[in-house]
């Protein structure tokens, strides 16, 4: 790493410690040459994940959408956007935790789902009438008994 200051190539790590979550590690540093201190943060670097739709496109893996349909799933409910950002970041580390570069947008849903169901029935009802493309009342009311026998 090189110093700021004095651009030599050579430092020493003094203190490292997690930060944002763990995502990123903080390292105070002191340059071998001039002896000034500065910080870096080190992430470990990802392939973008792909996601295969049901059409047959691929895009980027993409948070935020996430996000947007946990969203739009809990709207009206009592469930923070703490709770909303933490199920989005949790999928998204277990995806990247299976070292595959593409999932299916299958596989993603269904990991909402089973985050929704211990979050908030109503949410997972919802998000589950939208995923499963329930076309009438009874595929409503079979997906509802299925949660009142699992609870």
């Amino acid at each position: 790493m090189k110093c700021p200051y004095c651009a030599f190539g050579e430092s020493k790590v003094i203190d490292s410690r997690p930060a944002e979550e763990g995502v990123t590690i903080r390292r105070r540093r002191e340059c071998l040459s001039c002896q000034k201190r500065f910080t870096t943060y080190e992430t470990m670097e990802r392939l973008p994940l792909m996601v295969a739709k049901k059409d047959g496109t691929r895009q980027v893996f993409d948070k935020e959408k996430l996000v947007t349909g946990l969203t739009r799933a809990c709207e009206k409910r009592p469930v923070s956007t703490e709770a909303i950002e933490a199920v989005a970041r949790d999928i998204e580390q277990e995806l990247q935790n299976r070292m595959e570069r593409e999932v299916t947008a299958m596989q993603v849903g269904e990991l909402v789902m089973d985050r929704l169901r211990d979050l908030d029935d109503v949410a997972y009802v919802r998000f589950a009438s939208v995923y499963r493309q329930f076309k009438d009342i009874g595929t409503f009311l079979d997906e509802v008994n299925k949660l009142l026998i699992e609870k």
